[in-house]
């Protein structure tokens, strides 16, 4: 696939269109168009991630936690303040590998319903 595809998602790593590139390897010019739409759909900015992250600091820690999906952190995080501010520190350091790893799970999901659809 053409990497001008993946250009388009706003903050995409060379780490993350090399693995998309490997992913869609086997897809022919429709399952492509598809896989971009739905990913498209799922995929999460580390733009994205960090500003959420940037909330715990104004009270409300945990946002970037839930909206990676990770629910049970989210509320770990809002309770304790982000555990008093230090991993709302190291997610603002790791906002990208936090990105990066949804990311990979959203086109491996991604991919899942494209074969569930019978593309």
């Amino acid at each position: 696939m053409d990497f001008n595809y993946f250009a388009a998602f706003s903050g995409i790593t060379p780490e993350e269109v090399s693995f998309l590139q490997q992913a869609t390897a086997g897809l022919d010019e429709n399952q492509q168009r598809q896989f971009i739409t739905l990913y498209g759909s799922k995929r999460r900015s580390p733009q994205d991630i960090l500003l959420f992250t940037l909330l715990g600091f104004l009270g409300i820690a945990g946002v970037q936690r839930f909206i990676v999906g990770q629910i049970g952190m989210g509320i770990i995080y809002f309770i304790t303040g982000g555990f008093c501010g230090i991993g709302t520190i190291v997610d603002l350091i790791n906002h990208k590998d936090l990105a990066t790893e949804y990311n990979k799970q959203m086109a491996y999901e991604s991919m899942q319903m494209l074969k569930m659809r019978g593309f």
